[in-house]
């Protein structure tokens, strides 16, 4: 059933994040969490400023990232809120690659200014958010493994 046609049903969604340990329920709300703010962060942007809001301050390459980041959030956000571990390894890849364009964009400014990084809007925050969520995908892509193996177990 993990696969399966049903595998896409509230119920199984349900009992999918029920099954989980209590600390794999709070670190995956966190990912869902971090992901959406993500996800209404990059559509704000877009919307006041349109496909070239980042022009002014990044390279062609990591402008495309960060629009794209409208789209590769809310996907992040649909495969945890599934419980895939697809979406855990997305998460870490996404937040890894978001780390580094960041630090990349923010780099003169950090140079000019090494207390740029304690600022609570900007790369503080984004740096956080990507050590919480590679620093934890390991263990929550092993316990949403094995309640994948209890639950297929189980339907048999």
């Amino acid at each position: 059933m993990w696969g399966g046609k049903r595998a896409g049903r509230a119920g199984d969604v349900r009992a999918r994040w029920r099954a989980l340990p209590r600390w794999a329920r709070w670190t995956g709300a966190g990912y869902v969490i971090g992901f959406a703010e993500g996800t209404a962060a990059h559509w704000l942007d877009l919307a006041r400023g349109g496909i070239h809001v980042y022009a002014a301050f990044a390279t062609v390459p990591l402008q495309v990232f960060f629009v794209g980041l409208a789209v590769l959030d809310p996907l992040t956000v649909a495969w945890v809120g599934l419980v895939r571990p697809a979406g855990i390894r997305w998460a870490a890849v996404v937040m890894t690659l978001d780390v580094a364009a960041n630090w990349c964009v923010n780099w003169p400014l950090l140079v000019a200014d090494p207390t740029w990084v304690w600022r609570p809007v900007g790369l503080l925050p984004i740096t956080l958010f990507g050590l919480f969520v590679v620093g934890t995908a390991v263990p929550l892509l092993r316990a949403v493994g094995a309640v994948r193996g209890r639950l297929d177990r189980a339907s048999r």
